[in-house]
């Protein structure tokens, strides 16, 4: 009753597969009349599991015949080893399907796809409880068989968990099948995909669920519309879709099919909603726009929140034709007055921060989208010239003196610490999914050391050409395939591809990035080329596997988190998240403040800027050595000096004080001050000896270091700027200074050029606020 297909020779594929079941040798009709229902009933469910054809002499059997050789036909069609366990399970499910003909009054030919589920079951368990209740497990695949020979049946996923890989075996034959997703596999191992591994099941599911679909276990049957019914009418669970875009691949690379479109993510969906005539425009900018899909869908995107607003307050201005200048202005205005979550499509995403005031950012990208817009649809002469879009529709000052570069430089200790996780990189460490690791450890490393070491842009690390490390010693390139050990001081120079403020460039990098990346390249799978979207060229990704490249949003997603967790850091400090950009700014920062620093220069060079204005965002002083320069300034210490006071406890507690005795001495290195404000005398600097003054040689000055009772303190004086001169420049400004104050009258009354101050006058001695030592001119 079975059928074996022939072994092919290695290398040979099986002979094409054919219908098995001819309708036009059959008598289909669609009812089943009384004397077949009879008979069935008649030979009772013990023969007709049994199929007891030997008494062919029974006028039953031949009363069935036509619904009886279709079943034959089908189960010997089948490719089913012949046992007696498999044999028996062929025969039940064909005496059900003869018991669900009577109870129905229809024909196997007639039965919809509803009638098959309500036949096979929604699942194991639904199948085995309806009847007829003495099938058991087994004689569900051989139904299955009989519903896709005989009924066209191919709704498979209707059916819950069910072996499609045996069914399309019983089918297409064992080693047909097996061939076909050999044929996937080798592609798809040949790009480092995990699905050929041999214990895998979900690729063999998959590769049959198309088959049984596509009535064909061939894979060059597998057309573009095949894969496109399964997305759309979803006839794969969503955890299998990443195997159909795989598999689909594979199929494109044979030259069978189309590749798949970009997978794309929740926040995918095209801009909606908004006045019908402004949407028209939009998309017809859209289509013909030349830049970036990504710019383009942004643009595009803002555009149809304008048309959300027209709608709800100006639908007359809905023909971009009819704005005026006044428009604009309304526009302006009422954009600097929204409110996070107003004339939005969604609001998924955007949580607390509803009702919340636009960021300057914000309003400044959606001036320059409307400002693109009309300066586009004026130059292509699609509508007149009514006013200047540069003008009309320009930021104002208020939301422009708001904008500017902001690199936020991640703190020393914590990029110390990223940096250590970044280097100690463990298979353990890797983030883990269903099916083990996503990407090789070697492959995840070196995206991580390109992060923390290049200091390029997400964009320019996901577009590194395979090859872009070239090392150097003494000036001669050393090739890559070189069997010489590098020597210690070798330069290793990475090769940045085109980028969005210059053309590529070479830049040197550190020897452990260099290494990390030749380790990947070294097991990186051969994968087909992929379109750079900057440039349009086609060429080698470096960070590329199972013929997808990695994201730029991979190391914000998925790098970052992994790197806080192993590092023990939050993920987001007071400057906000940790994101791939903010490392360009903290490497260039401590590249400025090394302590042998790179020059302006060279630092835009190596950042790849066009301008050094850019650079100056990045290179930013940090706090250790601005607070050194500012140190070395002297701020406070120029403008206020101390100078050591003898405070007379003596004569405060007898009171002597009260009465005018001089309680406070001023300690001029030479003699004692008594003047009491002595911060105002003029003559501080530059003592002209009045009646306040008491040397130190003699007797009275001898008596009051002698007390015990003496408290020593200092007091802090300001300085005038020519006071600071004298003690900046010394001799020469003091004798300036005494010039000055020749005639300027003491506390005591005098002048000093009625003292007669010696021309050998010294200066006051003053304690340097910052180093605590005494300043003599």
């Amino acid at each position: 009753m079975t059928t074996q297909s022939p072994t092919p020779a290695p290398g040979e594929h099986s002979p094409r597969w054919q219908w098995p079941i001819d309708l036009g040798r059959y008598d289909t009709r669609r009812t089943v009349r009384a004397a077949e229902k009879q008979a069935i009933i008649d030979l009772g469910v013990v023969n007709l599991r049994r199929l007891a054809r030997h008494n062919a002499g029974a006028p039953q059997w031949r009363q069935i015949r036509r619904l009886l050789r279709p079943l034959d036909d089908a189960a010997a069609a089948l490719d089913s080893p012949p046992t007696p366990h498999r044999r028996r399970a062929m025969l039940d499910a064909g005496a059900a399907v003869l018991l669900r003909c009577a109870e129905t009054g229809r024909s196997y030919w007639s039965w919809t796809e509803t009638e098959w589920v309500d036949l096979l079951g929604r699942d194991q368990q639904d199948f085995c409880k309806s009847p007829p209740g003495w099938a058991d497990d087994a004689v569900r695949p051989y139904l299955a068989a009989h519903a896709f020979l005989l009924g066209g049946f191919t709704a498979f996923y209707r059916l819950g968990s069910f072996s499609r890989l045996t069914l399309a075996w019983r089918v297409f034959g064992r080693d047909r099948v097996d061939g076909e997703i050999r044929r996937i596999r080798a592609v798809l191992d040949g790009w480092g995909y995990q699905l050929g591994r041999d214990n895998d099941t979900l690729l063999p599911m998959v590769a049959c669920q198309l088959f049984l679909l596509n009535r064909s276990p061939h894979i060059e049957e597998l057309g573009t519309e095949l894969f496109e019914r399964i997305r759309g009418e979803r006839l794969l669970p969503d955890l299998r879709l990443n195997t159909l875009h795989a598999l689909q691949r594979a199929v494109a690379e044979l030259g069978y099919c189309e590749p798949p479109q970009r997978m794309t993510g929740r926040h995918s969906a095209r801009a909606t909603g908004g006045v019908q005539e402004w949407a028209r425009w939009v998309d017809r900018w859209h289509d013909t726009s030349t830049l970036t899909p990504r710019v383009r869908g942004s643009v595009r995107s803002n555009l149809f929140k304008v048309g959300r607003w027209l709608e709800a307050e100006h639908p007359e201005a809905a023909d971009p034709a009819s704005w005026t200048r006044q428009t604009c202005a309304a526009w302006i205005a009422a954009l600097d007055r929204m409110k996070v979550g107003d004339y939005v499509q969604r609001t998924v995403g955007l949580k607390d921060r509803i009702g919340k005031p636009l960021e300057a950012p914000t309003k400044a990208t959606q001036l320059s989208a409307v400002r693109t817009f009309f300066r586009d649809c004026q130059e292509w002469e699609w509508i007149p010239r009514r006013f200047d879009p540069q003008r009309a529709l320009a930021t104002p000052r208020s939301i422009a003196a708001l904008l500017g570069p902001d690199p936020r430089v991640i703190a020393d200790e914590v990029w110390a610490r990223l940096m250590w996780a970044g280097l100690n990189l463990q298979e353990d460490d890797l983030p883990q999914t269903r099916a083990g690791n996503f990407y090789p450890l070697e492959l995840v490393r070196a995206v991580t050391l390109t992060w923390l070491f290049s200091g390029q842009r997400s964009d320019e690390i996901a577009r590194l050409r395979a090859g872009c490390i070239r090392w150097q010693h003494d000036g001669t390139t050393i090739a890559g395939d070189s069997k010489q050990i590098l020597a210690r001081d070798a330069v290793c120079l990475l090769d940045v591809p085109t980028h969005k403020t210059g053309t590529a460039f070479t830049k040197p990098v550190d020897p452990v990035l260099g290494q990390a990346l030749d380790t990947w390249q070294a097991i990186r799978p051969d994968q087909p080329k992929f379109t750079d979207r900057r440039t349009g060229e086609l060429v080698d990704l470096l960070f590329a596997t199972r013929a997808r490249k990695v994201s730029s949003a991979y190391i914000n997603n998925t790098i970052i988190p992994m790197l806080c967790r192993k590092a023990g850091v939050p993920a987001a400090d007071v400057r906000g998240n940790i994101t791939s950009h903010r490392a360009r700014s903290t490497i260039a920062t401590q590249l400025y403040n090394a302590k042998e620093p790179m020059t302006l220069f060279e630092l835009q060079a190596w950042l790849g800027h066009r301008s050094p204005q850019s650079t100056q965002f990045y290179a930013k002083i940090s706090p250790t050595t601005l607070t050194r320069a500012y140190d070395d300034a002297g701020y406070f210490s120029r403008n206020v000096r101390t100078i050591e006071v003898l405070v007379d406890r003596d004569a405060v507690t007898s009171g002597a004080a009260a009465a005018g005795e001089p309680w406070q001495h001023y300690d001029l290195g030479h003699g004692y001050c008594t003047y009491t404000f002595f911060e105002q005398c003029p003559h501080r600097m530059a003592c002209a000896r009045c009646d306040f003054y008491t040397p130190k040689d003699s007797s009275k000055a001898q008596l009051l270091e002698a007390k015990a009772n003496l408290q020593k303190m200092r007091a802090l004086i300001p300085l005038t700027e020519d006071e600071q001169a004298v003690v900046d420049d010394g001799q020469a400004a003091l004798d300036r200074l005494l010039g000055r104050l020749a005639d300027t009258p003491t506390p005591a009354g005098p002048t000093p050029r009625q003292i007669d101050v010696p021309p050998n006058a010294t200066l006051l001695p003053i304690v340097d606020v910052r180093q605590g030592k005494a300043s003599q001119a």
